[in-house]
């Protein structure tokens, strides 16, 4: 079966993990306090205002109650993406607006315009499958209406606009580096946060409240009962740890071929697919805008040739998929009469195709050729 996503990893990853199984240390120490200082470097911020989670969903969850979002609360957020996102808006009590999106699958300034209400605390962005879209313009919107923005970076860890790194335009940033993601540590995520003393919070509040993640750094500072301490918050446990921060380090140093890679697989999808009738690809990046290339998603004409088109390849040894299923169509987020034509359209008609940096040309190649012949068979009315 040729994949949608997979992850590359080797010899290199199970050798940093064999280090920190020698230093008999797997929590959360200094292979973490490493991975967190490389990530700002790569970000360009600094490292103080990086945290390395258990996963991307509990840097939202953390935003989410950093940001004091509650009962009468609005948060807006594109429909067509990850259940998190709604799912730690709901847990708050407060109510998702999901906006509509463009043609990059992202919200525009003026579909996030459109949904802005008095009650409105936080605008929540995704960067569809590596494109920034937006981004600077609804930064701009956001510190207008004094509302915060919050970035799900999760895909886009090589994403930027003129250099700045997608997840650092707004107030907090979150990426993930699941099993999926382009870099991955087997589970974890990565959140920014924008200012010092909330970032000093964010790292409390991942630790039970704790000022300290060690009773050795509080022995150090305090020789005399190194074992108390007292807590400002109450908070739970989301940080990482040593062996998938040790994972994080080598794939982090990977990124740069990772990413050339998806670039050149996209390229050859467009090559192949680009001018095909009843097959839309995806627009070009504006200048100045870099993509990890985390999606390659196609269009269609209908739902029934999209639907067919996946079940051939299917068959085929080919999965596809579509991610993300419109929030706004889920009963439990109350918003099953939103109005977002383009999601609609988008969600019904579109295609993800295998897109990950371990395919091979000759995979590509095959990819294409059967997602044309899957077509013109669905488009020939005696198919």
């Amino acid at each position: 079966m040729i994949n949608v996503t997979q992850p590359s990893i080797g010899a290199e990853e199970l050798a940093a993990v064999g280090e920190v199984f020698d230093s008999k240390w797997l929590g959360s120490g200094p292979r973490t306090q490493e991975f967190e200082e490389q990530f700002a470097r790569f970000l360009g911020v600094p490292a103080e205002n990086v945290l390395f989670l258990n996963s991307a969903t509990s840097g939202l969850f953390l935003t989410v109650e950093l940001l004091g979002i509650g009962p009468g609360d609005e948060v807006v957020l594109p429909s067509n993406g990850f259940v998190a996102n709604a799912n730690s808006v709901v847990d708050a009590g407060a109510r998702p607006v999901f906006c509509d999106v463009g043609d990059d699958l992202n919200p525009r300034v003026e579909d996030v315009a459109a949904v802005l209400t008095p009650r409105t605390r936080a605008v929540v962005i995704l960067h569809y499958g590596g494109y920034p879209g937006e981004v600077e313009k609804i930064a701009a919107l956001c510190a207008e209406r004094g509302v915060a923005l919050v970035e799900d970076a999760a895909v886009s860890i090589a994403s930027s606009v003129h250099g700045r790194m997608c997840g650092t335009f707004g107030d907090f940033g979150v990426w993930s580096l699941d099993a999926r993601k382009v870099i991955t540590t087997g589970d974890g995520g990565m959140l920014y946060v924008r200012d010092p003393e909330t970032a000093r919070r964010a790292r409390r509040l991942a630790y039970h409240g704790l000022e300290d993640r060690s009773s050795f750094t509080t022995a150090a500072r305090s020789p005399h009962l190194w074992w108390s301490f007292d807590i400002e918050d109450v908070g739970r446990r989301l940080i990482g740890n040593d062996i998938t921060a040790a994972i994080g380090q080598v794939q982090l140093g990977k990124l740069a071929g990772f990413v050339a890679r998806r670039r050149e697989i996209a390229r050859r999808y467009d090559a192949a697919l680009g001018d095909v009738p009843g097959i839309r690809i995806p627009p070009p990046l504006p200048d100045g805008h870099a993509s990890t290339h985390y999606f390659y998603w196609v269009r269609f004409d209908s739902t029934a040739i999209r639907d067919g088109v996946s079940e051939d390849l299917l068959a085929r040894g080919i999965y596809t998929s579509y991610r993300y299923y419109p929030l706004h169509r889920v009963r439990r987020y109350g918003a099953t009469d939103a109005v977002l034509p383009r999601t609609d359209e988008v969600s019904d008609t579109a295609l993800l195709l295998p897109a990950h940096q371990s395919l091979l040309d000759e995979e590509v190649d095959r990819v294409a050729r059967e997602v044309v012949r899957a077509v013109e068979a669905r488009r020939d009315p005696a198919a």
